[in-house]
């Protein structure tokens, strides 16, 4: 299939806007997730983790219903080994009592398993305590690990590039993890290592989708010697575009199956990495390119300074047929 076969869009012209609805985007959803606060999971709030195991197979919906019912809301439950076997993390929320109160967290599970699987058909196999300090240890390990993974992706842009990508691939990794931030402040969605494992998921994949453009604009940049820098990132973004298209498209199908049919523990980092594909792919277009046009007018390197001269013309972005990847 070729499809975009003789895409000829001019998307840097359209880059103010795509600047205007970047911040305001996120500019509101950080809004609300400085003044709402940050929805933590019991793995970065502390609470209890009890593990079961059960004559039959639970039924998890049932369960989290009866929960619910008891005063815990946001329990996490996962199957452990085999489907006899279930995970609880909770912490109590009844009136009266302390959250992180271990003794009467594993009370209203077992009060909720009574109700659903029926007395002495389940076994507690352990009862543990998560204290907030592990939360916050956690929560600090969580944005390590985001700022390490901005911190290799620039020095391997660096290395394979030079060092003008890299900056431009980070501001534009940036922006879709301030953009995810504000998609999980709008959704009030829970924070837990699913969700940042899905963050760190799209920092991968919107790097991916950046370095295929910025490598067609480093082959561009030495074919076409007659061209204005402005001229080839335009065409790269195009010659690009049904690579893109089809790899989004597959994410999205998988993503939206999972969302759907992946249950209550999935779907956070189901629905973020919908998002985390359609702001990937509107990042590598909209402001990864942009910006590395932008330091390259200011701090020109080797290889764009002959395309930035004034005697350099703006050729349109489809001038010549673009080759199409993938």
């Amino acid at each position: 299939m070729r499809l975009f076969a003789n895409a000829k869009y001019d998307f840097l012209s359209q880059r103010k806007w795509a600047y205007a609805i970047s911040l305001a985007f996120s500019g509101v959803g950080l809004a609300v997730l400085l003044f709402a606060g940050v929805n933590y999971s019991v793995e970065f709030t502390g609470g209890t983790l009890i593990q079961v195991e059960t004559r039959q197979p639970a039924n998890v919906g049932e369960l989290r219903n009866a929960l619910q019912a008891r005063g815990i809301t946001g329990a996490e439950i996962q199957t452990f080994g085999s489907d006899r076997e279930i995970v609880v993390r909770a912490r109590v929320a009844r009136e009266g009592s302390d959250a992180n109160d271990t003794q009467a967290t594993a009370s209203a599970v077992g009060e909720a398993l009574d109700a659903t699987l029926g007395p002495g058909t389940y076994q507690i196999l352990r009862t543990e305590a998560v204290g907030p300090k592990v939360g916050g240890e956690l929560r600090q390990q969580a944005v390590l690990a985001i700022l390490m993974s901005f911190l290799a992706v620039l020095a391997y842009l660096a290395f394979r590039f030079e060092w003008r990508f890299g900056v431009a691939a980070i501001v534009a990794t940036a922006h879709d993890i301030i953009a995810a931030l504000a998609f999980i402040a709008f959704l009030r969605l829970e924070v837990s290592l699913f969700v940042v494992a899905g963050l760190l998921t799209i920092v991968g994949y919107s790097l991916n989708d950046t370095i295929v453009i910025f490598d067609r604009i480093r082959e561009n940049l030495h074919r076409l010697k007659r061209e204005s820098f402005e001229s080839i990132l335009n065409r790269s973004v195009n010659e690009t575009l049904p690579r893109t298209f089809f790899t989004g498209t597959t994410a999205l199908g998988s993503l939206l199956a999972l969302s759907i049919l992946g249950g209550d523990v999935v779907r956070p980092f189901a629905l973020l990495m919908l998002f985390g594909v359609v702001v990937g792919t509107f990042s590598s277009i909209y402001i990864a390119s942009p910006v590395l046009l932008m330091i390259e007018r200011r701090w020109p390197g080797p290889d764009a300074k002959g395309h930035l001269g004034p005697k350099t013309a703006a050729a349109p972005a489809g001038g010549r047929k673009p080759q199409p990847v993938g």
